[in-house]
């Protein structure tokens, strides 16, 4: 059985239109676990799910329930208003705790959390935002041995969280949109 390898993707305001953009780009045989961390209002019903269900080349979008065992070839959406984790034993924990960077769910906890149940099977992605969140969870990533890809500023909308990972952390890959999305086609190669 191959192990089993994550993507994290984060990203708050302007990265929506990115997050569609690299769903597109996944092969249709990729076998990675993908989560996305999106900031959301949390009291304003939201059909996030709805708007990436069918931009995955027929893998599957969902948004996991409390104790849901991961599988590859599957994007989890964290859902509205809940931090998720991932246990030891590769299930998902969704979890009401304080507000971190002033989200729930925080890219940070959820980037950490991965950091820690992947090593160096993890790649962690951030893209643009307004505050900070985000940047010591790359930190993890690169600090497990993982991989982390920071949204080009000069590119992201609101350039605010993918400079702050940046100034945090030398050791994360800038790249544009696009050569995010040709290095996430590639990672099956």
């Amino acid at each position: 059985m191959n192990e089993c390898k994550a993507v994290v993707i984060g990203g708050s305001a302007g990265s929506i239109p990115i997050v569609v953009e690299l769903l597109k780009a996944l092969p249709e045989h990729f076998t990675y676990s993908v989560f996305i961390v999106l900031h959301r209002l949390k009291n304003v019903a939201s059909s996030m799910d709805m708007i990436l269900m069918n931009k995955g080349n027929g893998i599957l979008v969902e948004e996991p329930d409390d104790k849901e065992v991961i599988q590859g070839h599957h994007i989890y959406l964290v859902p509205q208003n809940y931090h998720l984790l991932i246990e030891p034993d590769k299930t998902i924990s969704l979890d009401y705790s304080e507000l971190v960077h002033y989200s729930r769910p925080s890219i940070d906890v959820t980037f950490e959390s991965v950091a820690q149940a992947y090593a160096g099977s993890a790649v962690g992605i951030l893209l643009s935002g307004a505050n900070k969140d985000g940047a010591d969870g790359l930190l993890a990533i690169v600090g497990a041995g993982g991989t982390a890809i920071v949204q080009d500023p000069a590119t992201a909308e609101y350039p605010v969280m993918p400079q702050a990972a940046l100034d945090r952390n030398k050791r994360v890959l800038i790249m544009k949109p696009e050569q995010i999305a040709t290095f996430l086609h590639a990672l099956n190669d």
